[in-house]
């Protein structure tokens, strides 16, 4: 639920505590004042603030008439607010919203082995994009509300409006459904909390985690991520290599940046049995696919860069390729079962 609907749900909330105040104020006024009974005190208020101009049970004494006249101008001040909440909700476009929002929810529940990214900063904007590119359904979890507006008119945007570092925020996400979590706060210390948390309720899952300072990393690690990115570091590397070699970087760039080409991992975890204990070579895969084998990532966890073609294939090995979209795809489609 975001903020909006957070707002509308406590101004609604009060209206309600105001009329039953109303209603405990008429009751208890009526028998110190006129001395009447519970029921008879219930009906009077019930008449008064509901307007339906009934007569009164009794004749009221001076007293009691400007009682009923203050009773009168409270109720209908509350009325007023009430009406005005719900009408103020349902013109700026509450109602839709949170339609929408159980909608998201209702797609979001449904997610089985999604991404989930906490926060959509710099650092996370461009983890979506990637994300986006190589087609994977993530989770966006953002306190942010001006942010999380723009995603309103996003309709594959599938996110939460609300705190990643609380448990039932993640819950909401699909963690325990999760196959990786990719937490980029601005804050280092609620990084390690996401990490330490998201560790706890889903063992299995892979976390990234940005870091900025150099003493977080070895805490963030700790916490449970399986790798912690610091972007300043890195950019500074990138920055230095695109002087000492430039044609490299922008070559590194083009393929890993571009959509027309795919840098991917091939795993052999699922694939056909036919292709288990067979060479690479028998693939043939520049000739078959046109597809180059970069690396190869063997099932000790080593890495291998060009694997010789007597490289026997193996269910808990992974390749390293580069091609197209088109070809990777239809190379995953092949060796996968």
């Amino acid at each position: 639920m975001n903020i909006f609907d957070n707002q509308f749900l406590h101004k609604l909330r009060l209206a309600i505590f105001l009329i039953f105040a109303v209603q405990v104020g008429g009751i208890v006024g009526f028998m110190a004042i006129e001395g009447y009974s519970f029921a008879e005190s219930f009906y009077m208020t019930v008449i008064i603030v509901s307007t339906v101009g009934l007569g009164a049970v009794h004749d009221l004494s001076p007293e009691g008439r400007i009682f009923v006249a203050v009773l009168i101008i409270v109720s209908l001040g509350i009325a007023t607010y009430a009406i005005s909440v719900i009408t103020t909700y349902l013109l700026e476009g509450g109602l839709q919203q949170y339609y929408k929002h159980k909608k998201v929810k209702s797609r979001i529940e449904k997610l089985n082995g999604h991404i989930i990214v906490c926060g959509y900063g710099r650092n996370g904007k461009q983890a979506c994009e990637q994300l986006r590119l190589h087609k994977r359904q993530f989770v966006v979890i953002e306190s942010n509300s001006e942010t999380t507006a723009h995603f309103n008119n996003d309709p594959s945007m599938l996110f939460i409006e609300g705190d990643a570092t609380r448990d039932e925020v993640l819950h909401d996400a699909g963690i325990e459904r999760a196959s990786a979590l990719i937490t980029s706060l601005p804050k280092d210390a609620d990084n390690v909390f996401v990490v330490l948390t998201s560790r706890g309720l889903n063992s299995s899952l892979k976390i990234i985690s940005r870091a900025s300072e150099d003493s977080s990393f070895s805490k963030i690690k700790r916490a449970g991520a399986d790798n912690v990115i610091m972007p300043d570091k890195i950019g500074g590397v990138h920055m230095a290599s695109l002087i000492a070699q430039p044609d490299v970087l922008e070559f590194v760039d083009v393929i890993t940046g571009k959509a027309a080409f795919d840098l991917e991992e091939i795993s052999f975890k699922n694939c056909k049995s036919q292709f288990l204990n067979q060479t690479l070579g028998s693939l043939n895969l520049p000739v078959n696919f046109g597809i180059n084998i970069l690396g190869m990532k063997s099932s000790d966890g080593g890495y291998v860069i060009n694997p010789p073609d007597q490289t026997i294939i193996s269910c808990d090995m992974k390749l390293f390729v580069l091609g197209t979209n088109e070809q990777v795809e239809r190379l995953k489609q092949t060796v996968s079962a």
